[in-house]
């Protein structure tokens, strides 16, 4: 809740006064970074392009034309094998960030993509190497070579 003196440009910012929702790319435009929650978006990323590391496992599609177009969007998920709740959400945070590092840089717009944890791997991966498998799998979703 937004305090009633709080000035109404600044009532979405962080701490650092940037807005939570949409991040800035290397090219100086601004990528809206939207969560998916709806099951059938899940479902359909599932059945699109997928790509394993050794941390995680990227899911990604490109949306069809009955779909809003702009912004990208994803979605984390990990399932019981993973762990206990705190160690389920612990590997989402990781993931939860390491998105919002990487995706402005190479995600596109138009795309969703889910990241989906994997037992003891997301938790326990060094965080670089972390952000590396992450771009390294984008770049192949996307159908680039390394």
């Amino acid at each position: 809740m937004t305090p009633p003196n709080a000035p109404e440009d600044q009532a979405c910012a962080d701490a650092e006064g940037s807005q939570s929702a949409v991040l800035s790319c290397a090219h100086g435009v601004s990528v809206e970074i939207l969560t998916l929650t709806k099951r059938s978006d899940f479902l359909k990323a599932a059945r699109a392009r997928r790509q394993g590391t050794a941390s995680f496992l990227l899911q990604g599609r490109k949306r069809g034309s009955e779909e809003p177009a702009t912004g990208i969007r994803v979605g984390y998920t990990c399932s019981k094998k993973v762990g206990n709740a705190v160690a389920r959400n612990h590997a989402k945070r990781r993931l939860r960030e390491a998105a919002r590092l990487v995706l402005p840089e190479l995600g596109r717009d138009g795309w969703d993509y889910v990241l989906i944890g994997k037992k003891g791997d997301t938790s326990a991966r060094p965080f670089d190497l972390l952000l590396k498998d992450l771009r390294y799998a984008l770049k192949k979703v996307h159908g680039e070579s390394k």
